[in-house]
Parts: structure tokens; C-alpha cells; sequence
């Protein structure tokens, strides 16, 4: 009740405020114009900002730029970009004065030839926020054949781990946070509810633009419970008019295409169309243990093939609107459809293969984007976003025959006429009816003051049936789940060296479920409430020693409410814990980052950051007690603690190359475990199924004007990735010498990308585990080994004004 009358206050504090500064903001200036080359062409991307000051943008594909929120007096307007002199311009600006600046740059007679990292860039708008966070130019790997777990999985701090081939669950980890930890993001909305269509393992790197990575500390606008990180994913949504398409085809008969297309028109219409499709059988080799199917008695341990792990998807997301109106800088509704089709191979162990049992399911998804600047006032700017999920998902087992790893089976119960399935026999079919609204204002005070609000809130009702047993009461009892989150922040730019970030949480959770009990021997049900509604904080700020010199440090006393799949399971792999607490953490972190250069033409960066999280009732994955499928737990306490350090070189536009590495200690802290007064056996021991140790490096050569065109680019370019051997049981178990562990594992993958016709035309060829090196889970399923992969693609983009 405290905490709600507090989070009360502050809502009504901050929706006053602007009314009460709206005198003060009707004087701030706005500076905008074109900025070209000496030809006349305009530059795009290069940044124009107020010397001494945050206030900066970066140059639209016209040359355009507009910064906004500036009070009145005199500034140096800084026109800086690679390959160009830097261009500087006194101005003057009077109260609510809109200045139209428009200049000329002139290029660098002996032109710095410095290339983006192959694959990351950090722009500076992003760079400069207080916050830990990376960005991946997602249009650097368009031309290659990863998805858009694979391309994160090259990011330090990070670890993407598949239980299988393509389509397969997927988890992911981030300094020591993993699964539902760590939050995710399409342009800013929660993708909880995008359905199975909609993995990250799923989705080509080509429907993206970029990828945010916030480490630790999320920003307000991103409104979710995020417990240790959060990853935005911003789409493509270039100006005028495009065309993206690409086809890869390669090992275990996989199939992968995606189409983007966008169109701009003069006055303002906008239409997005995206489309992607996936297949593959999966069939790679594997170790496996075969069993006599008749006696089931082991007769040996062999490679053998995966027989019944085929997967499909398709999706496609329309948006159609107008941008750049008086009433709304974009305002787009929009339909999202997806389908997918999974065999299930098996478990979460490897012990049973199935050959019948399979889950289907779809995303009907309406959805309405708003944005506006300057709303009403100068300086407020407003973004509304919402959608709902209609779609549904059906996991089908009703065969009753039991298979071993060569594919042949025992049909003995299904002649005898015994009704039956490999697993559990269900034509479950089930709907979870859920909606995300979110809502976020920003309001500039004053060249140095902002203030944001953000509202987010989720729903989800689950509503399913058995055919097979439609008289079963269990699928009638309540699977209801709201949340809501209010996000409260204040940002303060001293000048262009420092700048700090307040802020506070408010969070809300309604689990409405039943319990079962039984009278002599009839079962009942008694319908139960849980409300959850903690307030968390927290600052975060960073400082500019040097230009080339940036430091970070953030706080936060943070939560994570439970997921609906947490509390109510995803009938296949997870089974649901009703009784799963939110968990808590104080997050502490530091980061380091510098730069420079050496005469002109080497470039080098470095990162570091240090890492402590104290962590209460953690939530993680666990096998369930038949240790057949997982289910989370409440750990009491958690530590984490964990270091990554990263250094990059480039030379030119010819070659760049990367190595970062990571470390985390996660030791569990909990000293009695439920019900006992002794020291739990597992005090203070590393938790398991977490890699602790891993690294990636790659290098990129890059040979351009091949066959004497200038357009023509080839690059040769390698990966590698190691993860030292961590635990598949608590350390505890097992002696010296027998372990209950996941081996040490290393990758080699190397890429060949052509490109002509400066970007049009595109062919790139990749393999994947050169060495054919056995590859894991955190919970040791195989993954596929060699793979060979080719991708076809073609790009063509095209000015709204022409």
C-alpha cells in the first residue's frame, strides 16, 4: 500500500510538471537546415551538434538535420564527419526562435579511409547515453547468412545457445542474466507476445537495422521489467523507396528467404512490407545411446542421424500510414501473421527420441504505432504503441509407439488398440489472448533538463481444450495474467562531457490461477490470487574525460515479475510454477571505453566493463523431477560477478579485426534451502548450466574495385568462439574424475562475400564449424556440426523526391 501511494505521488508530480514549465519552454529555439558537399550532393550521416553541449544530430539521407529543445544564446554549430574538414559556425538565437542554418563541407584533402567495425558500429548518439549499451549495425550483415541470435552471439557479454538446429528453443544469457532476465524489444515494444514465429533464431539479420544491447541498466522508454539487460531490436524503415530480397540455401535441406519492401510517397504515405520464411529437416549427426527396441536394453553408443526435427515458419508484417504530418510525425496500423511448424525430437535430455509428436501454432497480430514530436508544446514528444495477439498454438501426441535413435519403433500398445502417445497423449489446443499497450512522453525542459514518463502494460488470459478428453475440468481453470509498469525519469546534461540519469519504476502484477484438492476421491478446484507490487530505482551517468575517452557507472534496485509460460507452462518442454516469486537484484556497473587513432589510417578501440549483481530469489531453469522437461526455481540469493573486456583494429577500409572475452562467477548464495535448518550442501558453489567463460574474435579483409569496377567489393572473413567446459550438475556431484560437466567447445566459421554494382547485387558462401567440432546447450543437447550455407540477394533503394 506504501508502495503505491509513493508511485501515486510521483505519477501525479511528473503529469503536473509540464504544465507548471510550460512558460520556460515556450522559449526554447530550434536550429535546422541541409548540409552538402562541395558538389552539391547532400551528406548523409554525418553529425551537426552545439559545441559544449549534448544537444546533436546526425544528417538524414537528404542532408537534413533539426535540433530541437535549445535555449536562447550564442553557440558554436559543429559540423563534424569522417572523410570531411570540420566545419564550424557561430550562431545567435533569440527566445522561440527557429534558425535555419544551411552549410557546405568541404572533404579532407588526405581522407582518414576509416571503416566501421565489419558488422558493429557504435554510433555516437547511442554511445553517449549513460547507459552500458552496444550497438550492431544489423546492415553490415545483411550480405551474410546468420539470423539474428547468431549475430548476438558475436557481442561480448553474450551467449546465444540453441538446443538444436534451426527453429530450435533458444536460450540467452547476459553478464550472468538469462531467458526472461533479460528483455526484448522490436522498436521499442515488448515482443512477449509475438509468438513462436517471432524467436530471435528465427528472424534474418536482414529485418533489422540495428541491434541495441543494454547491459545491465534499461533505459525508461524501454518500459519492462527487464532484470539484467534488455535487446531492441530497430527495424529497417529507410526513406523513399526500397526493395530487400535474399534466398540462402544450405546443409540439412535448409531453406531461408526474406523480403523487405517500404514506399514513401511525397505527401506522406508510407507502406512497410516485410515477409521471411524458414525451413529445415534438421537431420545432422549426432551421439546418441541405441537402445534394442524390443528389450530396450543399450546396445551401443553411435552416431546416428536426427529423424523427426523438421521446422517451418513463415511470417509477414504489414504497416501502412502516413509520416511527416502536422498531427503526427508517424502514425502506422499495421497486421502481423505468422505460423510455424515444429517436430519434437525430443526432450530436454537425449536419452527418448520421438518420431510422431510435433506442435504447430500461428501470430494474429493487429498492431498501431503513434509518433509525435512536440505534442501540444515544444520540447513534448509522445510515442504510442499497441498490439494483441490472437493467434493460436496445438501440441499433437497421440501416436503410442516408442522409438529409439535409428527410427525404428514398437508398436506392440498401439496393435493391442491401447490409446496412448510418446509422450503424454493431447490434442491440446490453446489460445493466450494477450495485448501490450505502451505509452511514452519525453519532455525537454531546457537544453539540459528532460523528464520521461512510460507506461506498460501487458495482458494475457489463456483459454484451451482437449479434444481427446473435452470433459477435463483443469482446462477450464484460470490462466489469467495483467502487468503494469510506470517508469519515471529525470536526465541532466551538464555539458557535452557529462551527463546523468535519475530514475524509478513502479510495477504491478495480477495472477489469478486455481489449486487442486480432492474429497475421498473427487477433485476440486479453489480459484487463487497473487498480487505482486514493488517499486525500484536508480541512476546511471557518464562522463567524457576526452573526446576519445568515456566512463560509465549505473545503479538500480530492480525486478522481474514472472512470465505467464513461467507460471502456467508452455505445454512442450516447460512445465508451470504457480508459486514463482519475483526476483530482485541490485545491479551495480562500470564501464570504460577509449579510442584513437595512429597516423590516420589505424584505428583501435577498446571496451572494459565490471560487473556485480546481488540477486534475491533469483529465477532460473531447471530439469523438473522427471528430468524430462525444465521448470524455474526461486534461488534465495544469487552473486554475480563478471568482467568482459573487448579490443578492435581497423586499417583503412581494408581489414578489421575484434577479440572480446568474458567472465562470470554466479555462485549460489542461498544458505538454507526450503524446510531445513542445516547449510544447504550447494552454499556458495557455481551455478550450473552457466557458461562462465567464453570468448569470440574475427577478422575481415576486404578487397575493393574487384575486376576494375569501383562498386565491386569482396570480403574474406573468419569467426571464432570458445566456451570452457561449465557444469551440467551442481559441482558437488561426482569426484575428481567423473564430473557430471559440459566439455570445452570451439567453432571456426569463415564467410565469402561479393558485392556489385555498389550493393545491388550480392553472393556470399559460409561455413559454419569448419572443423566439425562437437557443439552443446546448457543442458549438453548436440547441436549441428559442419554446415555449408550460400545466400543470394538483391538491393535496390530509391529517394522520395525522385
Amino acid at each position: 500500500m506504501i508502495y503505491l501511494k509513493m508511485g501515486t505521488r510521483l505519477l501525479f508530480f511528473f503529469l503536473l510538471a509540464p504544465f507548471f514549465l510550460m512558460a520556460q519552454n515556450n522559449d526554447l529555439c530550434v536550429i535546422s537546415g541541409q548540409i552538402k558537399s562541395e558538389t552539391g550532393e547532400p551528406v548523409e550521416g554525418i553529425l551537426v551538434s552545439l559545441k559544449g553541449t549534448a544537444s546533436g544530430v546526425y544528417t538524414d539521407a537528404k542532408g537534413n538535420y533539426k535540433i530541437e529543445g535549445i535555449a536562447s544564446g550564442t553557440y558554436t554549430l559543429v559540423v563534424y564527419g569522417m572523410g570531411y574538414v570540420v566545419k564550424e559556425k557561430e550562431i545567435t538565437l533569440k527566445p522561440g526562435e527557429n534558425s535555419v542554418v544551411n552549410l557546405q563541407v568541404k572533404s579532407e584533402a588526405q581522407q582518414m579511409e576509416i571503416v566501421e567495425v565489419y558488422g558493429r558500429s557504435q554510433t555516437k548518439e547511442i554511445q553517449q547515453q549513460a547507459y552500458n549499451v552496444v550497438a550492431v549495425d544489423a546492415k553490415k550483415l545483411h550480405n551474410t547468412t546468420l539470423d539474428l541470435g547468431q549475430a548476438l552471439d558475436r557481442v561480448s557479454g553474450v551467449r546465444v545457445r540453441e538446443s538444436g538446429g534451426l527453429g530450435s528453443r533458444m536460450s540467452f544469457t547476459l553478464n550472468g542474466f538469462t531467458g526472461r532476465q533479460v528483455r526484448f524489444f522490436m522498436d521499442g515494444i515488448p515482443m512477449e507476445n509475438f509468438g513462436s514465429s517471432f524467436q530471435l533464431n528465427s528472424i534474418p539479420v536482414n529485418f533489422a537495422e540495428r541491434i541495441e544491447i543494454y547491459k545491465g541498466v534499461v533505459p525508461i522508454w524501454l518500459g519492462s521489467d527487464a532484470m539484467g539487460g534488455a535487446v531492441n531490436i530497430v527495424t529497417s524503415a529507410l526513406p523513399g523507396s526500397y526493395l530487400d530480397a535474399s534466398y540462402t540455401y544450405g546443409s540439412f535441406n535448409t531453406h531461408r528467404s526474406a523480403v523487405n519492401a517500404g514506399y514513401t510517397s511525397k505527401k506522406g504515405l508510407n507502406v512497410q512490407v516485410s515477409l521471411f520464411q524458414n525451413y529445415s529437416d534438421n537431420n545432422y549427426l549426432i551421439y546418441a545411446p541405441v537402445i534394442d527396441i524390443k528389450t530396450s536394453a543399450l546396445t551401443a553408443t553411435k552416431w546416428v542421424r536426427r529423424f523427426h526435427d523438421k521446422y517451418h515458419n513463415e511470417a509477414v508484417v504489414v504497416n501502412v500510414g502516413v509520416v511527416n504530418k502536422k498531427y503526427a510525425d508517424k502514425l502506422l496500423f499495421g497486421f502481423t501473421y505468422g505460423q510455424n511448424y515444429a517436430d519434437i525430437q525430443t526432450d530436454a535430455r537425449m536419452a527418448v527420441p520421438y518420431g510422431t509428436p510435433y506442435q504447430k501454432g500461428n501470430t494474429i497480430m493487429p498492431t498501431f504505432r503513434y509518433a509525435k514530436k512536440d505534442l501540444f508544446l515544444k520540447g513534448l514528444d509522445v510515442t504510442v504503441s499497441a498490439n494483441y495477439n490472437l493467434g493460436y498454438n496445438q501440441v499433437i501426441d497421440t501416436v503410442n509407439r516408442r522409438y529409439n535413435w535409428l527410427g525404428q519403433y514398437n508398436n506392440d500398445f498401439e496393435k493391442n488398440g491401447i490409446k496412448g502417445g510418446e509422450r503424454n497423449r493431447t490434442l491440446y489446443k490453446f489460445r493466450n489472448n494477450s495485448g501490450i499497450a505502451v505509452a511514452v512522453a519525453n519532455y525537454r525542459l531546457s537544453a539540459r533538463h528532460t523528464i520521461t514518463l512510460s507506461n506498460t502494460y501487458n495482458t494475457f488470459n489463456r483459454l484451451g481444450s482437449d479434444e481427446l478428453v473435452p470433459e477435463n475440468a483443469s482446462y477450464e481453470q484460470p490462466r489469467y495474467n495483467t502487468k503494469n509498469i510506470i517508469g519515471l525519469g529525470y536526465k541532466f546534461d551538464l555539458n557535452e562531457k557529462w551527463n546523468t540519469t535519475l530514475f524509478g519504476k513502479y510495477y504491478s502484477q495480477v495472477t489469478k490461477y486455481s489449486e487442486s484438492y480432492t474429497v475421498i476421491t473427487e477433485q476440486f478446484y479453489r480459484e487463487k490470487k497473487k498480487l505482486m507490487n514493488p517499486l525500484g530505482y536508480g541512476i546511471a551517468t557518464t562522463y567524457f574525460p576526452h573526446r576519445s575517452l568515456q566512463l560509465k557507472a549505473s545503479f538500480e534496485k530492480t525486478y522481474r515479475l514472472p512470465e505467464p509460460d513461467e507460471l502456467f507452462g508452455d505445454q512442450v518442454d516447460l512445465e508451470g510454477n504457480v508459486g514463482l516469486r519475483a526476483e530482485s537484484s541490485f545491479n551495480y556497473n562500470l564501464g570504460l571505453g577509449y579510442n584513437f587513432q595512429i597516423r590516420k589510417n589505424h584505428r583501435i578501440s577498446f571496451e572494459a566493463t565490471g560487473i556485480y549483481r546481488d540477486a534475491q530469489d533469483f529465477i532460473r531453469q531447471v530439469l523438473a523431477i522427471n528430468q524430462v522437461r525444465y521448470t524455474m526455481e526461486n534461488r534465495g540469493k544469487v552473486l554475480i560477478k563478471a568482467v568482459e573486456g573487448e579490443i578492435r583494429y581497423s586499417y583503412k577500409k581494408v581489414f578489421s579485426a575484434g577479440f572480446n572475452t568474458t567472465y562470470q562467477d554466479m555462485r549460489n548464495y542461498t544458505k538454507y534451502e526450503p524446510g531445513q535448518q542445516v547449510v544447504s550442501d550447494v552454499y556458495k558453489y557455481q551455478l550450473p548450466n552457466f557458461p562462465y567463460l567464453f570468448s569470440n574474435a574475427d577478422a575481415s579483409l576486404f578487397f575493393h574495385g574487384l575486376g576494375k569496377k569501383k562498386g565491386n567489393t569482396l570480403s574474406l572473413g573468419y569467426n571464432f568462439l570458445y566456451v570452457h567446459g561449465f557444469y551440467l550438475y551442481w559441482p558437488k556431484i561426482g569426484g575428481k574424475d567423473d564430473k557430471l560437466d559440459i566439455p570445452l567447445q570451439f567453432n571456426h566459421d569463415i564467410n565469402i562475400v561479393y558485392s556489385m554494382a555498389d550493393g545491388k547485387y550480392n553472393i556470399s558462401f559460409t561455413c559454419r564449424n569448419i572443423l566439425n567440432n562437437e557443439q552443446y546447450d546448457n543442458f549438453k543437447l548436440q547441436k549441428p556440426g559442419r554446415a555449408f550455407y550460400i545466400k543470394l540477394r538483391y538491393f535496390i533503394r530509391k529517394n522520395a523526391d525522385k
